[in-house]
């Protein structure tokens, strides 16, 4: 329900100065503020106060505010997600003169406050917003000045604006901000003229669009609605299945299946030709790129393309083949390593190729080999190396297992703000100045981060891709490790004796049955299935098998992973919830704090899920201390390595409960043992390589708890896989065409 209030700033919790997003506390006298939403504590001026949400909120005392709003309750508890504001600015001397001085306006201080307001008195307002221009007859107000003001005024009134056109539709404050960073000054009248531009805003797809375009009148065949619709399912196709590009036949049945889905008069129905068509003329026109006859978003195949012409140009770069056999027979003995015939050609690949894939399930000695590796190179080039993996707990756990403490995530290393392709840069870095460039959990890099890597190689850089092909694929689009290996033009070695769990572990064996397509697995005492046919009986074996388990191992070597978090009784959040209670109940003697709805205890095992300061999303922790200093609270948590990382109660927005989470999230770690549920209820998530990820994750035991019929479906489902991507047979292209080049003297050996 939306509702209306006039208040004042009282001060501020969050702000984000890039995207403007801010939480803020407001005090107000209107008693109409839900109880659920006040602040308990009791003030002196009798005022309440509440939280509310928005992006560009003013944060200064100086005017009154009238907020427009929903109560929206969230993790942090009840508080007003601000869809519409403004300043009232009361039509006095000193109401003028406090809006001009509040430093709402860039450019406008103290001084200049009060020459304006000296000179036009309560019209100042209006000489602002019709004739600004006239602000250059007041001392001290140049060009430049005046530009900024004009700017800084004219970029609030448009978010403003923005809202207002917009509250219709029921567009949030954050999207509104999104086509104002896309639009700018002109947001309104691009939206106006065509809504459809909107589509090139992530997150902002085809159907919302389309709602706000036919009510604004556009023609069910409008060339841009057309348009839009087929820009939305190529970006559907990447989110939901990885793909970089439809057929061009697929993708004029999807969008014609959106462009028809809301129209149920048959008259008004577009027919397939008139979708063909336009995209002929979008393709004409380079807004997508057509190739062999699949269609491509332009950074879908820019990024494909930047990774294949890196690649193969890698590939032809002299490798000075070294040869490393006295060094390898050292390091053995220095490190009383024993290497497998496979292990040691593995070793020997790295030093005569300047690219190269080991791969190899869990457990089959990749990280003895990178242990080598490591050792050999320092030996014999003595240069930079850099160990480096898509998670922090991927890379940790590398410079753990290697002794080598020069390991970063890739982001990182690169300089790259988060995981999402949209975002920018930290830092303008160049190229990687490394030797040595080492990826572990290789299957876990997508096409945009390969394409990333790759352009910051240097010359003669020597990289080493490690990582298992079976197990689960990036969560971005691509599938770039298969690729990589199926190509047949990057030299792998295929690790595939176990080392790491006793040769006669039923864990490695199942996981092997399980690649091959085969459902009758065995069962002992390190693999064992537990028969139930609902979510609410396997949470109760779940919860039963982890505190007898924990027992044995302890807390942090027992995992629950879920297909699902969200959905039943045996998903992460809701096993979560039962397991905590088992083995970390409520009590007297325990401190805890509530957030929003959920609560946080002493102990509690932990998760962060965003990447922030020392912490990487995924890395788990223990509540180690819960302080109060009078109105302030602070958390405590206790990650790996002894990082001890302090928490306000904002803060915990991005950390979550741990005893159980999703498989998604446990790639690139690995247990004593794991707990999982199979159930036919999250069979739109199972699939093969979801459960060899899953049982792979453990070294000495793997219990499924569920349907045996879902176990079976999910070993025969591998759709998940196939991927549209060109990459191997790009790279393949360019690869013939460079080393045609060099072998007729039209190209340097060099890349």
């Amino acid at each position: 329900m939306q509702v209306g209030y006039k208040c004042t700033y009282d001060k501020t919790i969050f702000h984000d100065p890039t995207s403007g997003y801010c939480i803020i506390s407001m005090k107000t006298a209107d008693t109409s503020v839900p109880d659920k939403a006040r602040n308990p504590y009791k003030f002196r001026d009798h005022l309440i106060r509440f939280v509310a949400t928005g992006h560009g909120l003013p944060q200064t005392d100086a005017v009154d505010l009238a907020l427009d709003g929903e109560w929206v309750d969230s993790k942090h508890g009840c508080q007003l997600e601000v869809g519409h504001w403004e300043e009232i600015i009361p039509r006095t001397i000193e109401g003028v003169r406090g809006y001009f001085a509040s430093g709402l306006i860039s450019g406008i201080g103290e001084k200049t406050a009060d020459d304006i307001v000296g000179r036009y008195g309560v019209n100042a307002l209006d000489i602002l917003d019709q004739c600004p221009e006239r602000l250059l007859e007041v001392k001290g107000i140049t060009e430049a000045k005046l530009e900024k003001i004009k700017e800084s005024y004219a970029q609030s009134r448009v978010i403003r604006d923005l809202m207002t056109y917009l509250a219709p539709f029921k567009i949030t404050p954050k999207t509104a901000m999104k086509i104002h960073q896309e639009f700018g000054a002109h947001s309104v009248s691009v939206i106006r003229r065509n809504p459809f531009e909107l589509c090139r805003i992530s997150g902002f797809g085809f159907i919302k669009v389309d709602d706000i375009a036919r009510k604004t009148g556009c023609r069910p065949n409008d060339p841009m609605r057309i348009r839009g619709a087929l820009f939305y399912a190529l970006d559907e196709s990447r989110h939901r299945g990885g793909h970089l590009f439809l057929s061009a036949e697929e993708l004029s049945y999807e969008a014609l299946g959106l462009l028809n889905e809301k129209l149920p008069v048959p008259q008004l129905r577009l027919q397939a030709q008139e979708v063909k068509d336009e995209l002929y003329n979008v393709v004409m026109k380079g807004d997508l790129i057509g190739d062999s006859g699949v269609i491509y978003l332009p950074r879908s195949f820019e990024t494909e393309d930047s990774v294949a012409r890196s690649v193969a140009e890698k590939l032809t770069e002299p490798a000075g083949n070294i040869d490393v056999s006295i060094e390898l027979a050292q390091i053995k003995k220095q490190l009383g390593l024993f290497l497998s015939k496979r292990q040691e050609d593995a070793v020997n690949m790295v030093f005569r190729h300047n690219l190269s894939i080991i791969t190899g399930s869990p457990g089959t000695g990749k990280t003895t080999v990178l242990k080598a590796v490591i050792q050999i190179f320092q030996k014999v080039r003595n240069n930079r190396i850099l160990l480096t993996a898509p998670t922090g707990r991927a890379s940790r756990r590398m410079a753990e297992s290697t002794g080598y403490q020069n390991a970063k995530t890739l982001h990182s290393a690169l300089g790259l703000v988060s995981s999402d392709e949209e975002s920018s840069f930290l830092n303008k870095t160049d190229d990687l100045d490394y030797d040595l460039v080492i990826i572990d959990e290789f299957s876990m890099v997508d096409m945009w981060l390969a394409s990333e890597l790759f352009a910051r190689l240097k010359r003669g850089t020597k990289v080493l891709m490690v990582g298992d092909a079976d197990q689960l694929p990036s969560v971005g689009a691509g599938n770039v490790f298969r690729e990589f290996i199926g190509c047949g033009l990057i030299p792998v070695t295929v690790l595939d004796e176990i080392f790491r769990q006793t040769k006669d572990s039923l864990i490695a064996h199942n996981a092997k049955l399980i690649m091959e397509n085969k459902t009758k697995l065995f069962h002992g005492n390190d693999f064992e299935f537990y028969k139930c046919e609902t979510q609410e009986q396997a949470s109760e074996i779940i919860q039963k098998i982890y505190v007898k388990e924990i027992a044995k191992e302890g807390v942090e070597n027992v995992q629950i992973l879920s297909p699902y978090k969200d959905t039943g009784a045996s998903a992460a959040e809701k096993l979560n919830d039962a397991i905590r209670e088992l083995v970390n109940p409520a009590s007297a003697d325990t401190p805890e704090i509530k957030v929003g709805n959920r609560v946080f205890r002493m102990n509690d095992r932990v998760m962060q899920n965003k990447n922030k300061g020392r912490v990487s999303n995924g890395d788990v922790g223990f509540v180690r201390a819960i302080r109060q200093d009078g109105k302030d609270t602070t958390v405590m948590i206790e990650f790996s390595d002894s990082r001890f990382v302090e928490y306000s109660p904002a803060d915990l927005g991005i950390i979550e409960l741990a005893y159980a989470m999703t498989i998604h999230k446990a790639m690139g770690s690995e247990y004593e043992t794991v707990i999982i549920p199979v159930l036919s209820a999250h069979m739109v998530l199972l699939y093969r390589n979801l459960i060899y990820t899953a049982i792979t994750r453990a070294k000495k035991r793997v219990f499924l708890v569920g349907q045996k019929s879902a176990l079976f479906i999910a070993i025969h489902r591998t759709n998940i896989d196939k991927r549209n991507t060109m990459l191997g047979s790009r790279i393949e292209s360019y690869y013939q065409a460079l080393t045609a080049g060099i072998a007729a003297g039209q190209l340097k050996s060099t890349g």
